[in-house]
């Protein structure tokens, strides 16, 4: 594998609202930003609470895994950033649909705010397969 680092940029996950990428290839591994629950074609957070952001921002980071020829069984890590950690058990169930078996490690905290008001982001470290 060539040194260095590829910049992925997905067509069908919201378009970075800063200065970084969706997510950076290197060694064989893909490192995501964090997604949060934002409509792709609007870019604004979907309705219906944290049930219904961390399913887009799910949906969002399997845009981004695909982009980069990964997927969610490739998946080792992830991080959960909620806004408010009683969200836990809910998003668990969320999470769940997603990685069905062997799931990858994984954290969770509370942050004391979100970009664009949001109540979840989920990042996330995937190996890409040969």
């Amino acid at each position: 594998m060539k040194p260095g680092k590829t910049i992925i940029v997905a067509q069908k996950a919201p378009k970075a609202i800063g200065p970084y990428s969706q997510a950076i290839l290197s060694g064989g591994f893909l490192f995501t930003s964090g997604q949060l629950g934002l409509d792709p074609a609007t870019g604004a957070l979907v309705d219906g609470g944290v049930e219904a952001e961390a399913r887009q921002a799910l949906k969002n980071l399997g845009a981004v895994l695909r982009e980069a020829g990964s997927d969610y069984i490739h998946v080792v890590k992830t991080a959960v950033f909620l806004k408010d950690i009683n969200d836990f058990s809910r998003v668990n169930t969320i999470y769940a649909e997603f990685f069905t078996e062997n799931p990858p490690a994984r954290s969770a905290v509370q942050v004391a705010a979100l970009p664009r008001g949001g109540a979840i982001e989920i990042e996330a470290i995937a190996i890409i397969p040969a």
